[in-house]
Parts: C-alpha cells; structure tokens; sequence
C-alpha cells in the first residue's frame, strides 16, 4: 500500500479549513456570540464523531459494526478484513486498513494525523497507535505528531505501543509491549522500551489471514 507522507497538520486545521469556506466578507458580519457558537459546535460534532466511533466497537455482531466503520465513520477497510469488540478511533475517516488484516480486541487507532495499514497485517489485543502527542518541551505544550504507515504481513504483539510518525516496514513484528520510538526495518523484529531490533523475520511469507467471530 502507498505510505503516507509525514504530516505537520495539528487537529485544528481541518476546523481551519472548514471554516476557512465561508467568504471573509460573510464572516465579518456574523456577530461574535454566533461565530462562538459555529466553534462550539464545530468541537462537538468532532467528540460525537469519536464517540460513535467507540460506541461502534460494543456493538454485539461483526458484520453490523463493519457496515458503521465503512460507511457511516467512514473508514477505508478492505475485503476480508476484521474489526474485533472495544476498538477505539480518533478520526476513523483518516484511517485506511488493507484486505484480510485482523484488528484485535481493545485497539486504539488514531487516524487525526493519517494512518495506513496494509494487508495481512496482525494487530493483537490493547495495541495503541498514536499519530499525535504533546511536545512536553514546549512552553505551551504545543501538538506534534506525524502519520503512521504499517507494511504488509507486519504482526504487533499485545500492548505494543507504536508512537506518531512512525513506518513499519513490510514482514517486520512489534513485540508484546514494546513501544516503537523509531521507524522499523522489513522483516525485523523489535522489543522493548524503547523498542530495539533483536532478531530477523523470513522472508518468504506467503500466508492470508481470515479471522473472525461473529459476535467478536
């Protein structure tokens, strides 16, 4: 699948950009209090959007929570592939998941900065993958963050956590509880906090997942 490009956009543009359509003329007579109003409103579809996204992931049946991620939140799953109970999304419409990839139970996937996930990939139980974090260096605890793109047939252990802008590269695997400060090479496997690389995956990897549970 493509990788996204390293983004530097913060999670108040796509309001910038919203409300950047309406003509300068026609902002300038809208009143403060209505202006505020927009804003605030603006700040609430965004919470409802995660919400429903969340409450998505406690629906009882596979198949009915697939049809709301694909076309209600909005989120680009290919065919095959599988979303399992308690998974979690901030902006899910940035999220992109390739065909037979399995989404273990209790995911958090955060597509604020862009986030892709390529096929045969095996996310495991309490996974997070962040795209945004706050600079605890900066005097107003500024946003930074970037996209997160993770190869084909890459396999993520259990509790991992995989930190913004960070490539996995095709075959590589993430150890149970690692967190991924840094990009990680094809077919390598890391582990450890910070993670490092301890060993080396073959390359001849052939298979396709299909896992599911009709209530899962």
């Amino acid at each position: 699948m493509p990788q996204p490009e390293p983004s530097s956009v913060q999670p108040y543009d796509e309001y910038n950009a919203v409300a950047g359509k309406a003509p300068n003329w026609l902002r300038s007579l809208l009143p403060r209090w209505f202006r505020q109003a927009l804003n605030r409103s603006y700040w609430l579809f965004y919470d409802l959007r995660d919400f429903v996204a969340e409450a998505t992931g406690w629906l009882p049946f596979h198949g009915l929570r697939m049809l709301v991620y694909r076309y209600l939140l909005r989120i680009r799953i290919g065919a095959g592939s599988s979303i399992h109970r308690g998974c979690r999304f901030y902006r899910p419409s940035a999220v992109q998941i390739g065909a037979h990839t399995v989404i273990n139970r209790d995911v958090l996937l955060d597509g604020r900065m862009g986030l892709t996930i390529g096929e045969n990939v095996s996310i495991s139980e309490g996974v997070a993958m962040f795209t945004l974090e706050h600079d605890p260096n900066s005097p107003t605890f500024e946003h930074r963050g970037g996209a997160i793109c993770v190869g084909d047939r890459v396999f993520v252990g259990a509790r991992a956590v995989v930190l913004p802008g960070i490539t996995l590269g095709e075959g590589a695997v993430v150890a149970a509880g690692a967190v991924v400060t840094h990009d990680v090479s094809p077919f390598t496997i890391v582990a450890g906090v910070p993670a490092r690389p301890i060993g080396e995956r073959r390359r001849d990897l052939t298979y396709s997942l299909n896992y599911r549970k009709w209530l899962g």
